[in-house]
């Protein structure tokens, strides 16, 4: 558990010192509106700092596009782990997250790799 707990300070310290500041929106779904047929969103936003990548073009295939884009932020940043439902916000442009990759030590998360499309 030490290792993993190196690493995680690691990841964050690395990532603070060459990263940009991100906003992570997490969407909860909310009830179910019967008269407009809708179900609604709760939304919070975390800033954290990321370090935003472009996809290399050997990286494209059915699920990934050429103007995605990767995102690396430190696990420690965040009290969830970020999934497909949630939002990537970078300067006034909102991402849809499209993969989830967690790098891990002993059952430990470091680090999300997240595929960002706008």
């Amino acid at each position: 558990m030490a290792l993993a707990d190196s690493l995680k300070k690691a990841a964050s310290k690395v990532l603070k010192a060459v990263g940009g500041d991100v906003t992570v929106r997490r969407v909860t779904t909310g009830s179910y509106n019967t008269t407009t047929g809708s179900i609604s969103e709760t939304e919070s936003d975390t800033t954290v700092k990321g370090l935003l990548e472009n996809i290399n073009s050997k990286e494209v295939n059915e699920l990934i596009r050429g103007t995605d884009k990767r995102l690396t932020i430190a696990a420690s940043s965040l009290t969830y782990t970020p999934t497909t439902t949630d939002r990537i916000v970078i300067g006034t442009v909102v991402h849809q997250i499209i993969a989830v990759k967690t790098e891990e030590q002993d059952n430990t998360a470091i680090s999300y790799e997240l595929i960002l499309r706008t």
